[in-house]
């Protein structure tokens, strides 16, 4: 018995040796083997680096806002299909991604630049090189030096004065109506409802400023949004100098669409062009430039503005007359991404027409042509030589739109093609 019982507690005193070296030894394993839940489960993820964002030029950046939606993998680029792939090139001016906001649905986005990316280094260089001799040097640092930053740091609310010269095409004829709508829906901060800035941090105000010198398309669709009715797509928020907005397609990519496809898209664009001249909020806006990618179109079929980049605003309401020497005002942020030595082009010589010339000059004929049978075809094909047509006064060119538009009418079609006006066309003259 005796024996039994030595033998026994040899066996125990082993057995708690072998415990004692596997803890002291080996306590990583056992604590991810008896307590899980007490070691951190480390997911691997996208290493973004602050210089694809753009981070490391804030506060000379759009926002922050939806930055953690990209560090925490609810916005996805396309190609992002396992942990080990690489974020894409940093120089291409836009991305297709994915965005959630439940890790189970996913909506296609865009996102895209304010300008391409040796645009942005050659406005950091010609920053640095504007007040600082070093090789090196802080972009916000000397922006906040400039004396047009302090002045918005001393302002209360955001006036004319404070954005004279600016080369975009949005403040080129700016009214206290217009800047005080911007102040109100700066989406980068938390809305405040007040036309006046003191909810607006230092950074802020550098953020809104740069943005506003370099690209007003982010700050369009914040203040006239998608969901009351302006054709913007949607802005779901920027991180650095990177926004995420509602993916849609191209125009250029229907260039070759069946010919009920391309009335429809006329027909919208049109309307579009029309609706931007007569609102009810009395802002006249134009462009100043449109190409294939300025107008894209959703997957049900609506056609938005893509690029508001080139869309100038006059305010209706507020008659505003700007003299040469008002506009004559020119710093470093006027030259961000324009030549500044340029004329600025006056107010008074905007034409009213001006817009829906420029896409029946650049647009409408590529969607339209030889689209239709005779004699449909050279009736559409006249009409959008006397819309396109700059010399003509602005009456003439508003009826041959007019005629146009009534002529593609009835060669759009009513069907689930087009999810976006049906089953209303079913139901409704109109269509």
């Amino acid at each position: 018995m005796g024996c039994w019982m030595y033998f026994f507690c040899f066996k125990v005193l082993g057995l708690l040796q072998l415990i004692q070296f596997l803890t002291l030894n080996w306590s990583p394993f056992l604590e991810a083997t008896i307590f899980p839940s007490a070691m951190p489960h480390v997911k691997p993820s996208y290493n973004f680096g602050r210089t694809f964002l753009g981070l490391d030029k804030c506060n000379a950046c759009i926002g922050t806002s939806i930055c953690k939606k990209f560090f925490k993998e609810e916005i996805r680029f396309d190609n992002w299909l396992s942990s080990h792939l690489k974020l894409p090139p940093d120089y291409l001016p836009s991305y297709s991604g994915n965005y959630t906001d439940d890790a189970k649905s996913w909506r296609v986005v865009e996102i895209s630049r304010l300008t391409t990316k040796y645009q942005h280094d050659q406005a950091d260089k010609r920053i640095c090189a504007s007040l600082s001799k070093t090789k090196s040097c802080s972009i916000e640092h000397v922006l906040r030096k400039t004396e047009r930053f302090q002045k918005w740091l001393k302002a209360k609310r955001l006036t004319p004065d404070l954005v004279q010269g600016l080369r975009t095409p949005m403040l080129r004829c700016p009214s206290q109506r217009l800047l005080d709508r911007i102040v109100r829906r700066y989406a980068e901060v938390p809305d405040a409802g007040s036309v006046y800035m003191d909810h607006l941090t230092d950074r802020d105000k550098l953020r809104l400023l740069y943005t506003l010198s370099v690209n007003t398309h982010p700050i369009l669709l914040q203040i006239f949004p998608e969901a009351e009715g302006w054709p913007f797509p949607k802005y779901l928020g920027s991180c650095g100098r990177l926004i995420v907005t509602a993916s849609t397609r191209p125009l250029k990519e229907f260039y070759s669409s069946p010919p009920e496809v391309a009335a429809d898209l006329a027909l919208q664009l049109l309307s579009v062009v029309n609706s931007m001249r007569n609102n009810d909020l009395n802002y006249f806006f134009y462009f100043v430039h449109v190409d294939a990618g300025t107008f894209g179109v959703f997957n049900n079929g609506h056609l938005f503005i893509r690029d508001a980049s080139t869309l100038g605003i006059i305010d209706k309401q507020e008659d505003l007359q700007m003299t040469d020497g008002q506009q004559e005002h020119k710093d470093i942020f006027s030259c961000l991404v324009s030549d500044c030595q340029s004329a600025f082009p006056s107010c008074n010589s905007v034409r009213e027409k001006q817009s829906l010339i420029m896409v029946c000059q650049e647009l409408l004929p590529k969607l339209l042509k030889e689209k239709f049978p005779q004699p449909a075809q050279e009736k559409i094909d006249t009409l959008l030589q006397l819309c396109a047509d700059n010399v003509r006064v602005d009456w003439e060119i508003s009826d041959a739109a007019e005629k146009l538009v009534e002529l593609l009418k009835p060669l759009r079609s009513c069907s689930s093609h087009f999810a976006y006006r049906y089953p209303d066309c079913k139901y409704s003259d109109k269509y």
